[in-house]
């Protein structure tokens, strides 16, 4: 499926049932989208918003960004997950550090917890929501929360990414997918394609 073929999946399945799942049975080292340096993003941060702020990592779970950007102490960092065990990891890991944190284990289509955001970062979401209504309810709660003037990074699969990922199926989009499906309220100020390496 890609982004002029969205094909409205159903909801018959537990979406946090199998995020937790597959937080549950695997390493934070070993899920396919694992990064040990997430270096586009924050690079991508330090290029457009290097004075620092506030960010919600959307999807974040068990990344390191959040690591890195405490570290920076110049951001005030969300990190929501779907996922309770994906949040628990990160918590673990940053031990102390894990104060400074806002964390939400929350359905982004979902959460009435969000407050406004300098940077809304998305690396492994939106190309996972392949129905109309879920979508819409995305793009309705990135719209309330990110300021005027605010970024949104988000990496979804390109045309001709997988089909699936994590044993779901994924939306593939262009750039002008993308810029259609935000709509006139975003302006395109950078893209790139990424090729990333799993770990298997």
């Amino acid at each position: 499926m890609n982004g002029s073929q969205m094909a409205d999946e159903g909801r018959d399945f537990d979406r946090v049932a199998h995020w937790e799942k597959v937080y549950s049975t695997k390493q934070t080292t070993e899920v396919s989208w694992f990064e040990a340096e997430p270096t586009t993003s924050l690079d991508l941060i330090d290029r457009f918003v290097p004075q620092g702020g506030r960010i919600i990592d959307v999807g974040g779970g068990a990344s390191f960004l959040v690591d890195r950007l405490v570290a920076k102490g110049t951001w005030e960092v969300t990190v929501l997950d779907i996922a309770s065990s994906a949040i628990e990891h990160a918590r673990k890991r940053l031990a102390e550090n894990a104060g400074k944190v806002h964390w939400l284990c929350d359905d982004i289509t979902e959460s009435t917890r969000l407050a406004k955001y300098d940077i809304w970062h998305d690396r492994a979401v939106f190309h996972f929501l392949t129905n109309t209504e879920d979508r819409q309810a995305y793009l309705s709660r990135l719209n309330e929360s990110i300021v005027l003037g605010g970024y949104f990074f988000v990496a979804t699969f390109a045309p001709d990414g997988p089909e699936k990922c994590s044993g779901l199926p994924v939306c593939r989009y262009s750039v002008d997918q993308i810029e259609n499906v935000l709509g006139r309220g975003f302006k395109l100020v950078s893209n790139a394609k990424f090729g990333h390496m799993t770990p298997t």
